[in-house]
């Protein structure tokens, strides 16, 4: 089968020696912006306790949910009215990241739910897991694009803005009629997903949509923005969504690689040309990210998008850096 043909099959160990891993692995970023990966050495408890937690949060009473709640002022909580693009997703969610004391994401601060006292170490636990894992693919990827991995893995070391989303997709909904979230792409570096059995999760590649199989022994990674940028569009951000479903509820750990809020990123050296110059100006990400925050809770006008950065196209007004 071609790589063509299905979301292709990245191994983490064959990436340190093996040339055709990381062959595969551009191909992966090429074509798809998505692959799953295998050989992550993640360990089994740790995966069945997240699943665990995730699933015991999800069933405490509303009330208790919503004691931790975020606000437009702090990211980090439980919330169920989220907007993409715009428009109300059919999910419920639980955020969590650093604090962050300066900036323009000051102010934002974990809140843990009092009623499960292991709730918080599980989620440490994986949430440093799956940083590490995603700084070696930051390394694979860099060199893909003949650039050291030194300077990119500075931006997420030892701060960064990276953080774990939990989903809950309720029953009840037919697969098309009530998105679990609509079509996207993410505004971060990578995202690594870990699905239960359900499938919900789909690509959109040659015009048409793709479903993203669960598998047991991997999780799912896709290119976000920043890699777009980066890589001046050889690895684009895909589209992707989650469908409804109407007879089986679907929980999900989703562990997005974000940098330091005070980076500006921009096409890399490695990536450009005197044939192919760089095609963004720079990008600051604790801007971004803020104004893409504040698109999820209500309907602003347009929500800024890495496109708005071309060379020659406009800025909206959310964007704090705008000129």
């Amino acid at each position: 089968m071609s790589i063509l043909d299905t979301v292709p099959v990245v191994d983490l160990v064959a990436l340190d020696h093996d040339p055709c891993a990381r062959a595969t692995l551009d191909a992966a970023c090429r074509h798809w912006g998505f692959f799953q990966l295998v050989g992550h050495g993640l360990d089994p408890a740790l995966i069945g306790a997240l699943h665990a937690q995730m699933h015991a949060f999800f069933a405490l009473p509303a009330q208790a949910r919503r004691a931790i709640e975020r606000t437009a002022d702090n990211h980090w909580g439980f919330f169920d009215r989220e907007l993409t693009k715009n428009r109300r997703d059919a999910k419920q969610i639980f955020d969590v990241g650093p604090a962050e004391r300066d900036g323009v994401l000051a102010g934002i601060e974990p809140q843990w739910p009092a009623q499960m006292p292991e709730f918080r170490r599980v989620i440490e636990c994986w949430s440093a897991a799956l940083h590490a894992v995603a700084g070696r693919l930051l390394g694979a990827i860099a060199a893909n694009l003949h650039e050291p991995a030194a300077p990119l893995r500075a931006a997420f070391e030892p701060r960064h803005s990276s953080f774990l989303r939990l989903n809950y997709y309720p029953p009840g909904n037919e697969p098309q009629a009530a998105l679990g979230i609509h079509e996207h792409t993410d505004a971060g570096a990578l995202t690594l997903l870990l699905q239960d059995d359900v499938a919900g999760l789909q690509v959109r590649r040659d015009g048409g949509w793709h479903t993203v199989a669960p598998r047991r022994d991997a999780l799912v990674i896709n290119i976000g923005d920043i890699v777009q940028v980066w890589s001046n569009d050889r690895y684009p951000a895909p589209l992707h969504r989650v469908l409804g479903s109407a007879a089986l509820a679907r929980y999900t750990a989703a562990y997005f690689y974000n940098p330091v809020a005070t980076l500006d990123y921009a096409p890399l050296p490695g990536a450009c040309s005197a044939r192919d110059p760089a095609h963004y100006r720079p990008i600051n990400w604790g801007a971004f990210r803020a104004a893409r925050a504040a698109g999820d809770y209500a309907d602003r006008g347009e929500e800024v998008q890495v496109h708005h950065f071309r060379h020659g196209a406009r800025v909206p007004r959310v964007y704090a850096g705008a000129r």
